[in-house]
């Protein structure tokens, strides 16, 4: 077997540790029982259950882990209220108790949902993380974040709820389509741009071998990523004021996404790396960011194949619109939308004292263009 690499979060009581390697979910049911005893219950989507749900199975019979199944529907759609119902329902109706375990095995949608009915049912049960996209194996799975979608917006129902255990397999990335693999490769930047300028760096050399399937370059980057993602949260577990600098491009990324519908025409992680793309050109605007470090960030994500303008929104979608939906991003501060905007690469603060009419003017360039 490969040699896993161990990433903890420091959380006191609550510390927990990210598992990464490429034979991690064979082990899964050796590391989940040496936690203590108790039934299972994983939560997938169809798609990762027909593609990995009896390796895990096989791991946690092999333990001796008693263990049930609840499969959902996969996508974005999933997120929300009705399969948050469902869900908690389901748990209730198998009997669920204090003493056993939620299993979130998918992708960021499962890991957000399981997460959230995990931490409401019978006022908070346990629960491990097997995230099983590179989104969620370098952002969603790490941190307690849970929640769902609503109307009004993204992830504005939810709690903060850590997981006891990240269990990251980098092997289940073969089976990711290339969109999917890319679109958690932004969140991968993400940590070069808004804290480690040398990681960055190392990424401009080597996002394509991570995108072509490089094993040893994707174990590095996830690592990388999510000892970046570990040391902020330890430090502001509630964003409170570091943690949010883990928003660079989403103020504008989840404005994209709600314009969109998320409806599969726009990915988290494609919105993201847009958003990035916007925040490095607000900062640019406001005199505070080089012009060639905005001009590296396009060209980077355009070159691994990631959109850098709102395309798929068509010519239908006007800055206004954008700004409407910032307002009910779940950031907002005394009615002032907050960005992350950076100095340069490497470099990101957090501000709630930008112009909206430089905001709509960055919007309104990448309209026209």
């Amino acid at each position: 077997m490969t040699e896993v690499d161990t990433v903890r979060v420091e959380l006191g009581k609550r510390s927990y540790d990210i598992k990464i390697g490429d034979d991690v979910l064979p082990r899964a049911g050796a590391y989940i029982a040496a936690m203590r005893p108790g039934r299972v219950f994983v939560v997938s989507d169809r798609t990762v259950a027909e593609l990995h749900g009896k390796t895990l199975e096989d791991a946690l019979a092999a333990a001796g882990l008693r263990y049930e199944t609840i499969v959902l529907p996969p996508g974005e759609g999933t997120k929300g209220f009705a399969h948050l119902e469902q869900l908690v329902g389901d748990l209730l109706e198998r009997r669920i108790s204090r003493d056993d375990r939620v299993i979130a095995f998918g992708g960021g949608v499962i890991g957000d949902l399981a997460g959230f009915a995990a931490g409401i049912v019978l006022r908070g049960v346990e629960f491990v993380q097997i995230p099983t996209t590179l989104l969620a194996q370098v952002d969603s799975s790490v941190g307690g974040k849970t929640g769902i979608n609503t109307a009004q917006g993204k992830n504005l129902a939810g709690l903060f709820h850590q997981p006891s255990l990240v269990l990251a397999d980098t092997g289940v990335l073969d089976t990711l389509p290339e969109r999917e693999l890319l679109a958690g490769y932004a969140e991968v930047v993400k940590y070069g741009l808004l804290g480690d300028a040398e990681f960055f760096t190392w990424l401009e050399a080597n996002g394509n071998a991570i995108k072509s399937g490089d094993k040893a370059a994707r174990a590095h980057a996830i690592a990388t990523s999510c000892r970046a993602k570990a040391a902020i949260v330890a430090e502001d577990e509630r964003e409170a004021g570091s943690r949010a600098l883990l928003n660079l491009g989403h103020t504008f990324g989840h404005a994209l996404e709600a314009e969109a519908g998320y409806g599969g025409a726009l990915l988290h992680g494609e919105a993201v790396a847009i958003g990035m793309v916007m925040a490095f050109d607000l900062s640019v605007r406001l005199d505070i960011c080089p012009l060639e470090d905005a001009a590296r960030v396009r060209r980077h994500l355009a070159g691994v194949g990631l959109p850098t303008s709102p395309s798929a929104l068509g010519n239908d979608w006007q800055p206004t619109d954008l700004i409407g939906h910032m307002h009910h991003d779940k950031k907002v501060k005394d009615s002032r939308i907050r960005f992350v905007l950076v100095r340069g690469i490497g470099n990101a603060f957090v501000s709630s004292d930008v112009d909206l009419a430089d905001v709509e003017a960055i919007l309104a360039n990448t309209a026209a263009a």
